[in-house]
C-alpha cells in the first residue's frame, strides 16, 4: 500500500495549535500515515503523539520541516502531491485519478494564505468546495473519498483504549 502523508503549511503556533492538531488527528483517524509540519511547534507533536500512544497506530509527526524541500524531496522520490485549495479542480473530477495512481501521496493542507509557488509545484490542486470552509473538513472529505470510506473500519494496532460503538451512552474499553 502506498504511503499517504500530510504537509501542514502556514501554521502559526500562537494561533493555530488546536486547528493543526485537529488536522493531524483527522489525518490519522482517516487513514494517513503521518504529518509534516512546516513550523516549530513541539506542542502539536506532543498532543498527537499522546493520542497515538493511547489509541494506537503508527502515525508520525515531524515539525520544523522546510516546506519547499519537503515537496521537492517527495517528488524526487517518485511521489505525487495534491494541494487542497478552494481554487482547484473539484474533488469529484480528480479523486479517482489520484486513487488509481500507485505513488506515495503528499497532501498539502494550508492555514494562512498559501504561497503562490505551491500551486505550480504540485501535481493536483484539489477543491472540496469552492466556498470558504475549514481545512479540517477538506481533509476529511478528501481522505474519505480517496479511501472510498474503508478507512472508517480501520483498527489501530497497539491501542490501549478503544470505543465500543453503542446506540446510547459511551462505552470505552481499556485493552
Amino acid at each position: 500500500m502506498r504511503k499517504v502523508c500530510i504537509l501542514r503549511l502556514g501554521h502559526r503556533p500562537e494561533r493555530d495549535q488546536r486547528v493543526t492538531t485537529h488536522v493531524g488527528l483527522t489525518a490519522r483517524a482517516l487513514g494517513a500515515d503521518g504529518m509534516y509540519l512546516a513550523a516549530d511547534d513541539a506542542g502539536v507533536v506532543g498532543s498527537i503523539g499522546d493520542v497515538v500512544e493511547r489509541w494506537g497506530g503508527a502515525f508520525f509527526v515531524e515539525h520544523r520541516v522546510p516546506w519547499k524541500k519537503c515537496i521537492r524531496d517527495w517528488k524526487e522520490k517518485g511521489g505525487i502531491v495534491a494541494h487542497l485549495t478552494m481554487y482547484g479542480l473539484e474533488v469529484g473530477e480528480v479523486v479517482s485519478d489520484i486513487r488509481q495512481r500507485t505513488e506515495d501521496l503528499l497532501i498539502i493542507v494550508g492555514a494562512e494564505k498559501v504561497p503562490g509557488d505551491v500551486y505550480g509545484m504540485v501535481d493536483y490542486n484539489v477543491s472540496v468546495t469552492n466556498q470558504p470552509h475549514s481545512e479540517i473538513s477538506s481533509l476529511a472529505v478528501f481522505l474519505d473519498r480517496l479511501f472510498e470510506g474503508r478507512e472508517i473500519e480501520h483498527r489501530f494496532d497497539g491501542a490501549k483504549i478503544r470505543v465500543e460503538p453503542c446506540g446510547a451512552g459511551k462505552r470505552v474499553i481499556e485493552l
